[in-house]
């Protein structure tokens, strides 16, 4: 039994420094040395949980992919009001985004190339879901009319841009990581009060 639980432990954390590695700190091309002198493990131990690095990468991609689409599903079926549902898509996307900074990017760099692609079973029906939440709010007058296409990129532009274009953001601003982060901090609110009237 213990034996069991040691080794669920040394395969958690080698997947959750593989994943530290290749989508925080954006080396995607990480070898098994790499992760595993990260963990603190055998090189070995990798090869012996996951057979090879590609298997390991696929591996925490898929699994990154995936809890990404319950907490997205869980935001849209909960029964907050639709400024809350929002808010918590925001800081969710955020936080997860300041945590690791080039998983997005490299969803999209793999899209881009034909490589990925995982629409959810539910995807027309949440997305159905959310136009009629949108118009909703229009016709309380809480947000100006707008389709449901233009909100999303609305709220995938306000939400993304930042993160993807940090380094370049930084730069312009002159600013340090941690003035960043704060600003990032303040990226709830601050959407929130452009998509909202009051």
């Amino acid at each position: 039994m213990s034996q069991e639980i040691k080794k669920d432990d040394t395969e958690a954390l080698i997947r959750k420094t593989a994943k530290k590695l290749f989508f925080g700190e954006g080396k995607f091309n990480a070898t098994t040395q790499e992760i595993a002198d990260a963990a603190g493990v055998n090189r070995t131990l990798i090869n012996y949980y996951f057979r090879s690095r590609d298997n390991l990468f696929n591996s925490v991609f898929e699994e990154a992919l995936l809890k990404e689409k319950e907490k997205s599903e869980a935001i849209i079926n909960s029964n907050a009001s639709f400024r809350d549902k929002l808010g918590h898509f925001i800081d969710d996307s955020i936080s997860k985004a300041m945590q690791y900074p080039y998983l997005e990017i490299y969803i999209v760099t793999q899209m881009n190339q034909g490589c990925v692609y995982h629409k959810t079973e539910n995807f027309d029906e949440n997305i159905a879901k959310m136009a009629t939440e949108i118009e909703e709010e229009i016709s309380k007058g809480n947000i100006n009319p707008i389709s449901t296409q233009q909100f999303i990129l609305n709220l995938a532009s306000l939400v993304s841009f930042p993160t993807c274009m940090r380094p370049l953001l930084k730069e312009t601003m002159k600013i340090s990581d941690k003035e960043f982060d704060q600003l990032l901090s303040e990226r709830c609110e601050v959407i929130l009060s452009t998509i909202f009237k009051n």
